[in-house]
């Protein structure tokens, strides 16, 4: 077993023997800085959550309050970038195939920020994230506020699922 790679051996299907007990005591590097936080792999409602990044928004719930907001305004925007028109009807080809590639990566990127915030897993993030799609279509998208879509168009079309 010396000298053999631990993914090569039969019966462990690539994975990596369990680590040392010197390394599971809580520790992290060398600071010594003690992480317990639990990652959740399954739905929770609570403020002490971990979302986008490691440790935040923590325990703190003024924090937590603040990420809900952050995940309500991107799914808002997501919303509105996909119902938007910037651009001119007379515009050039090429400015507003490149303003719509623009507009298109942006969607995307803050589309895959929010699917990542609701992997955490915590039900306040899952329910604002769905709040600000719906008060955004409704603002953007629906009859109520706006001409037939026939009439005013989008410079983007509608995100596929």
């Amino acid at each position: 077993m010396e000298g053999m790679d631990h993914g090569d051996m039969p019966g462990m299907g690539g994975m990596s023997p369990p680590a040392s007990s010197s390394s599971m005591n809580g520790t992290t590097g060398m600071h010594g800085m003690h992480h317990k936080m639990m990652m959740h792999m399954t739905f929770f409602w609570g403020k002490n959550a971990e979302i986008l990044f490691n440790g935040w928004p923590g325990t703190n719930t003024g924090m937590y309050v603040l990420a809900l907001v952050i995940v309500f305004v991107l799914s808002f925007l997501i919303e509105w970038l996909s119902h938007c028109r910037v651009t001119k009807p007379g515009s050039s080809n090429v400015a507003a195939g490149l303003l719509q590639t623009f507009l298109h990566a942006l969607r995307v990127g803050l589309a895959y920020i929010v699917m990542l915030a609701v992997m955490s897993f915590n039900v306040g993030v899952l329910l604002v994230a769905v709040a600000g799609h719906t008060l955004g279509f409704f603002f953007f998208a629906s009859r109520i506020f706006n001409k037939p879509a026939s009439v005013t168009g989008s410079d983007l079309p509608p995100m596929s699922c």
